[in-house]
């Protein structure tokens, strides 16, 4: 490309950048990397896949540096004066917002709760605990499955429900619930909330929840409150009091960087006749999301949020494709050309571009891109 017909060197830094961040693909950014090795050069010095992860998900900004976590530890080269340990960082920063962005654009999604933490408060425990809101449907082994709180006079009480998610980087979209029928009280009441809300966050560094804490729910929620800091809260939601799996889609899909979800349930609406109290019962939560795991991971180096990302590009992508409905598909045939596409993407892309790793997600331009990767490898 000759200078007089490169815009970057005509128009500026400043002007250009701006241009470059009209992109809000990575791989169109991908293919801005593969034009000329000056275009490379310009996109990687000046953090321009690291702002469009940040653009796409402003939490990204509390990770102050980054890491990548190899099987073998390699020598670093020393090419002259451009391959001092600045540069070799830009690169590595590069590569690793390069591959994160492409994570946040993956179309795989999954039920993204691993586990239950702790109830504000449970009626008969363990009967009514709320490890029974992991199970689909409102019976196992012919007995009544739900979380059931405590009866409360004041129908203004709250309850929280907390859960640890599948990995500490996962992109949310929207949070399901399904209120519980009393099919064995008369007239079948439901007990739901008026309205929900949801949290994310993540643990300060150092603090982890011990398995004895779990079910010990006063010092659970103090730990909880002393502990856990909330760096997303999304709208409240009303409720229905209806007997079905009720889906809260998120204004837009947020990023929990820790691992930690709360569902709150605001108001009361349903009296038990035999004690004249109000409950909030619940059958089944899934969270609906892609985690970002196992090729990312993230260690909270400060009570602020400060964080490290970690990347893993040996790592085996272990998700497979959704089908209409929703839910992974199990045929291996899908499965192999997903992950055909994967490799192909990582080989012909970012192993002459970018660098070593895995891919997130796929592309109906991959072909495309090989393409434009593979002659400019081959034209330098």
């Amino acid at each position: 490309m000759e200078d007089c017909c490169d815009f970057i060197q005509w128009l500026g830094a400043d002007m250009s950048i701006k241009i470059l961040m009209c992109l809000d693909n990575p791989t169109d950014l991908v293919r801005a990397t593969a034009v000329s090795s000056s275009w490379r050069h310009f996109v990687v010095e000046n953090g321009l896949s690291k702002n469009l992860c940040i653009r796409m998900f402003p939490e990204i900004s509390s990770v102050s540096h980054v890491i990548e976590v190899n099987d073998r530890i390699e020598p670093l080269r020393v090419n002259g004066h451009e391959s001092s340990m600045e540069r070799s960082c830009l690169e590595r920063e590069h590569r690793v917002y390069a591959f994160l962005a492409r994570g946040f654009t993956s179309f795989m999604r999954k039920d993204c709760i691993l586990e239950a933490i702790v109830a504000s408060s449970t009626d008969n425990y363990p009967q009514e605990s709320i490890h029974n809101t992991l199970q689909p449907g409102d019976r196992v082994d012919q007995r009544a499955s739900y979380w059931s709180s405590e009866g409360e006079v004041d129908p203004a009480v709250p309850e929280t429900l907390v859960y640890k998610l599948v990995a500490n980087l996962c992109v949310i979209t929207e949070i399901h619930i399904h209120p519980f029928q009393a099919y064995f009280q008369f007239g079948f009441p439901i007990y739901a909330a008026k309205a929900v809300r949801f949290r994310l966050g993540h643990l300060k560094p150092a603090y982890e929840f011990e398995d004895d804490l779990k079910d010990e729910p006063s010092p659970a929620l103090r730990f909880i409150s002393e502990n856990v800091v909330w760096t997303y809260t999304s709208p409240s939601f009303p409720m229905a009091q209806e007997n079905r799996l009720q889906k809260f889609k998120l204004p837009e899909p947020a990023l929990c960087i820790g691992g930690i979800l709360q569902v709150e349930l605001l108001g009361r609406v349903q009296k038990q006749e035999m004690d004249e109290k109000y409950y909030i019962c619940v059958s089944h939560v899934q969270v609906v999301g892609r985690p970002l795991s196992p090729a990312f991971d993230v260690d909270i180096i400060d009570p602020s949020g400060k964080c490290t990302l970690k990347y893993y590009p040996n790592a085996e992508y272990c998700c497979s494709p959704i089908n209409s409905e929703g839910e992974a598909s199990n045929s291996p045939s899908r499965f192999r050309s997903f992950t055909a596409s994967i490799r192909g993407w990582e080989q012909m892309i970012f192993n002459t571009l970018l660098g070593r790793g895995v891919v997130v997600g796929n592309d109906d331009s991959d072909d495309e891109i090989a393409g434009i990767a593979y002659r400019v490898a081959n034209n330098n």
